[in-house]
């Protein structure tokens, strides 16, 4: 059966047809194994911690239009640290909305937004704190370049899930030991389902080029930005990880 077509003629999901591995098909696009899992995932927290040059954005444009062509009504929310980005993002969502035979427009409240016939929307957000309340019920909410992403706005958009108990995911390659992108990661506990994909399992970057950029680059910011590798700053005094180590919560600190 043709998904594409049948897709097109009716405007909305084939029922028993709801499937991830079959809206692929019907995207297009050929994701490599962690991609699939990723936009097939029903985890309620994921974080993707990858390579550059994976294709983070095309997964997770595709895992918003899923969200939102699969279930009427919904706001799948895209935070990412400047309203640029999220144009960026919400244009390549938009051009997925075509492939499915659908009409793209915006929801006449948000400059950076698509609505779907069945009334659900995916809403870019800029990146600044002061400007994203507001929002509620929010069913998907995508946190894209995470670790370059404000404490201050990742706070902000956290409360959107409390009544919907919406799907949170963080999509990022490192950057330091720090910030909520790094916590999470490493502290986050197990109802964080953890993906990570380095340059050398990414069958799309060329082990020449790899080889180029470890020559012309220092040794930690390739092992961050190719590794995902969430190392510390060259000019640090200590390693953030020795201190975490020495602090005992059984301590009381000293008050004078």
């Amino acid at each position: 059966m043709n998904w594409l077509k049948l897709s097109t003629r009716l405007k909305e999901p084939p029922k028993g047809a709801r499937a991830a591995s079959s809206f692929e098909e019907m995207l297009g696009i050929e994701l490599d194994a962690v991609q699939s899992r990723v936009l097939q995932s029903p985890t309620r927290r994921g974080i993707l911690n990858c390579t550059r040059q994976f294709g983070k954005s095309t997964v997770i444009a595709a895992k918003a239009v899923y969200e939102a062509w699969s279930k009427p009504g919904t706001l799948t929310l895209v935070a990412t640290p400047t309203a640029r980005q999220s144009g960026e993002f919400v244009r390549k969502a938009a051009a997925f909305v075509k492939r499915l035979g659908l009409k793209v427009k915006g929801d006449g409240d948000n400059d950076i937004s698509l609505v779907f016939p069945n009334d659900a929307r995916i809403v870019g957000l800029p990146g600044t704190e002061a400007t994203v309340r507001g929002f509620s019920a929010v069913s998907l909410l995508l946190v894209d370049e995470a670790s370059r992403v404000g404490e201050d706005l990742y706070l902000a958009i956290r409360p959107m899930l409390a009544v919907s108990r919406g799907a949170l995911w963080l999509i990022s390659t490192p950057n330091g030991k720090r910030g909520f992108f790094y916590e999470a990661w490493a502290n986050g506990g197990p109802e964080w389902e953890r993906f990570q994909v380095p340059a050398s399992e990414c069958a799309r970057i060329d082990p020449d080029f790899l080889r180029q950029e470890r020559a012309n680059m220092a040794d930690r910011e390739f092992r961050q930005e190719y590794a995902c590798e969430f190392t510390g700053a060259d000019d640090a005094v200590f390693d953030m990880d020795r201190v975490r180590q020495l602090i005992s919560p059984d301590v009381k600190p000293l008050r004078l």
